[in-house]
C-alpha cells in the first residue's frame, strides 16, 4: 500500500499536521523536528499524493501538453520548452500524444481535465479539434493552442509563420532555376497545411510561373506519406525538378522513394522541406529546410497558458507568430542550378 503522511508522521514520531508543514515547505519548523520527518520520508519512500493536495488546494501545480505525433523530432523541442518553463514555474507537465486521432485526442482532454491539471496546452489534431476545445473555452478553462490554430476560435495561440516560411522556401528554389517544383502537404484541415500551400502559391505567382494542382500532393504527415506521395510525382511525365514537403517525416518518405527509383540528390531531384532535424542535417545530401523555433514555441505557450491560470492575462485572446529561418545546403541545386536529366 502507498505510504501516507500520516505514516510519515508515525515514524518521525509527530503530529500529522506538523509532517505537512515539513512537506510543504512551511516556516516555524525546528531543525530538529524538520530532519526528522526528512529521514522518515527518505526511510519510507514517501511520495507526496500532488492530486489529493490539489482537491484541498484546488492547485494540483499541473497542466496538460497534447501533441499529434511524438514521433515526429519537432514536438520533442516542443515538449522540452514547455517543460522547462513549466518547472521553472514550479508546475510538472503531464504529456499525451493524440496519434493524430481526433477521438483519442478528446480522450486525453477528459482524462486530464479529470486529473484537475490547471491548463492545457493542445498542438491540434486538425479543425475538428474544435468540437473537443471549444467547449473548455466557454467554460473559461486556460487553454493555450501550439503550432496550429482553429478557425473560429478566440484562443491564445503561438505558432510559426508557415506561409512566409513557404514562400521563401519556394523562392529559393526558383532562384537556383527550378520552375516545376511538386509540393507534399498536409489535409486542408489543419492551418499548417493551409498555410504552406498559400505560401508555395504565392512563391510561383511572385514569379509568374502558373500554379498546377497536379503538382500538388496531399498525404499524411509521416514518412509512409512523404513515401506515398513521392511515388505519385515519380509517375508524372514529365518529371518535376524539385519537391517540396510540408515537414521533416514526409521529407524522409520522400528520400527513400527516390533512392529506391535509382534517383539522386539534388542531381536527379532536388529536396526541401519545412523543419530542421539534429540527425537530418549529418545526412549526405545536407538539406535545405525551413527551420522553425520549436523549443521557443514550446516554451513562450507555456508562459502564456500561466499567466492565464494566474489570471494575469485579458480577456482578449493573444496571437503569436514566430519567425522562421531558412537554412541554405545542398539538397536543391548544382552547379548548372538544376538537377541533371
Amino acid at each position: 500500500m502507498a505510504v501516507t503522511l500520516n505514516d510519515v508522521a508515525k515514524h518521525a514520531g509527530v503530529s500529522a499536521m506538523t509532517a505537512s508543514r515539513v512537506v510543504n515547505g512551511r516556516h516555524g519548523i525546528s531543525a530538529d523536528t524538520q530532519r526528522r520527518v526528512e529521514e522518515a520520508i527518505a526511510a519510507l519512500d514517501y511520495v507526496p499524493n500532488r492530486i489529493a493536495r490539489g482537491l484541498i488546494s484546488q492547485k494540483t501545480q499541473t497542466i496538460g501538453l497534447i501533441v499529434p505525433d511524438v514521433v515526429n523530432p519537432f514536438f520533442g523541442p516542443v515538449v522540452r520548452g514547455a517543460e522547462t518553463a513549466a518547472r521553472r514555474a514550479g508546475y510538472r507537465v503531464l504529456l499525451c500524444n493524440s496519434e493524430g486521432d481526433l477521438r483519442l485526442e478528446r480522450e486525453y482532454i477528459e482524462d486530464l481535465i479529470s486529473h484537475r491539471v490547471e491548463g492545457l496546452l493542445v498542438a491540434p489534431v486538425s479543425d475538428h479539434s474544435r468540437h473537443s476545445l471549444f467547449s473548455l473555452l466557454r467554460g473559461g478553462f486556460p487553454l493555450v493552442l501550439l503550432d496550429r490554430t482553429l478557425p473560429e476560435s478566440e484562443c491564445d495561440f503561438i505558432v510559426c509563420d508557415s506561409a512566409s516560411g513557404s514562400r521563401r522556401l519556394v523562392e529559393h528554389l526558383i532562384a537556383v532555376g527550378h520552375r516545376d517544383i511538386a509540393h507534399l502537404t498536409d489535409a486542408d484541415d489543419t492551418s499548417t497545411g493551409r498555410e504552406r500551400l498559400k505560401g508555395y502559391q504565392e512563391a510561383l505567382a511572385s514569379a509568374g510561373i502558373p500554379y498546377r494542382e497536379e503538382l500538388v500532393f496531399r498525404t499524411t504527415v509521416d514518412q509512409i506519406g512523404g513515401y506515398r506521395a513521392t511515388q505519385q510525382v515519380l509517375a508524372l511525365a514529365p518529371l518535376p525538378t524539385a519537391i517540396f514537403t510540408v515537414n521533416n517525416m514526409t521529407v524522409v518518405g520522400a528520400m527513400q522513394a527516390l533512392r529506391e527509383r535509382g534517383l539522386s540528390v539534388p542531381q536527379d531531384m532536388a529536396l526541401v522541406c519545412f523543419d530542421d532535424v539534429e540527425h537530418l542535417a549529418v545526412l549526405s545530401p545536407f538539406l535545405t529546410v525551413m527551420n522553425q523555433p520549436a523549443e521557443t514555441l514550446g516554451s513562450l505557450g507555456a508562459q502564456l497558458l500561466f499567466e492565464r491560470i494566474a489570471g494575469k492575462a485579458g480577456p482578449r485572446s493573444r496571437r503569436i507568430v514566430l519567425q522562421t529561418d531558412l537554412i541554405v545546403r545542398l539538397s536543391c541545386c548544382v552547379k548548372c542550378g538544376v538537377p541533371a536529366r
